[in-house]
């Protein structure tokens, strides 16, 4: 991915770091460390590629599947 304008702050820009994704469904609320992202370097949001997007997704759908209450996982390119 490369390095992005900040579309929340429009002030900084991205560069390459590992982010936690926090998702909630339901009842069920899913916790993935170590996801790569682009991050603005002003404010902090974060911006994800579309496979990672997919994996994430993927992911909780999963937990839900399980009827998980809390899951927390690390991501696995």
């Amino acid at each position: 991915m490369s390095h992005l304008e900040c579309q929340l702050c429009k002030h900084g820009s991205t560069s390459s770091g590992m982010v936690t994704v926090t998702l909630q469904r339901g009842a069920t609320t899913v916790i993935i460390k170590g996801v790569p992202a682009e991050i603005c370097e002003n404010c902090g949001e974060y911006y994800l590629d579309e496979n990672t997007t997919k994996q994430v997704l993927s992911m909780a759908q999963e937990a839900v599947k399980n009827r998980a209450e809390v899951e927390i996982l690390s991501f696995a390119a």
